[in-house]
């Protein structure tokens, strides 16, 4: 599978998608309207985040400008009912941590006016990305020696936190610098409060 691809623009449609010649080859794909804006001209080379999405008659590319936002759109492909195209509409108009802080506050709101993502289809995204939140904590717990060999204290629900972000797709220096931010309540919070503040933050 592709994961990132790094050459010059030649060619930007208006169906979203653009022509990324790496090295003499051109690469079709497909990457957020926000981000097709952004990227330098011609023969400045740009890197690009990549998901091979497979289907028994396609191979298409998906390109984002960061691993977050590459995070958040595989997290998107996880809800029932949402498939490249609806996910890739919802990065149009929201960052990874826009994602994550609509998430952790469960503000509906942040996605009206996307094509495609109504009220019910809101609740749905809003229910299951939590529960993919929650996912990533548990992940973070079990991968942590700390944690796993005792009760979680302070320092090892930051170092845990620290780790779930990570997985997220965040760097770890924007993850401690989150969480070092949120750690003057740290003792009054849970691992998950701790976990959401800290993406508030990022955002």
């Amino acid at each position: 599978m592709i994961g990132r691809l790094e050459g010059s623009v030649v060619e930007r449609e208006e169906d979203g998608s653009l022509l990324l010649d790496v090295n003499g080859v051109g690469y079709e794909v497909f990457i957020p309207a926000r981000c097709l804006r952004l990227l330098p001209a011609p023969p400045e080379k740009t890197t690009l985040y990549i998901h091979t999405h497979v289907r028994e008659e396609a191979l298409t590319l998906y390109g984002f400008a960061d691993r977050a936002d590459r995070f958040a759109f595989r997290t998107l492909l996880g809800v029932s009912g949402v498939g490249p195209k609806l996910a890739l509409s919802i990065l149009n108009h929201l960052t990874a941590s826009d994602l994550a802080l609509a998430v952790a506050r469960e503000d509906k709101n942040r996605f009206k006016g996307i094509s495609g993502v109504g009220k019910k289809v809101a609740e749905r995204l809003l229910i299951d990305l939590r529960d993919k939140l929650s996912h990533a904590i548990s992940t973070a717990q079990t991968g942590s020696r700390e944690v796993a060999t005792g009760p979680i204290g302070p320092s090892d629900k930051a170092a845990t936190a620290v780790s779930a972000l990570v997985q997220m797709g965040f760097s770890r220096a924007e993850a401690e610098r989150a969480v070092s931010e949120s750690t003057g309540r740290e003792g009054e919070l849970t691992l998950e409060e701790l976990l959401r503040e800290a993406l508030s933050k990022l955002a």
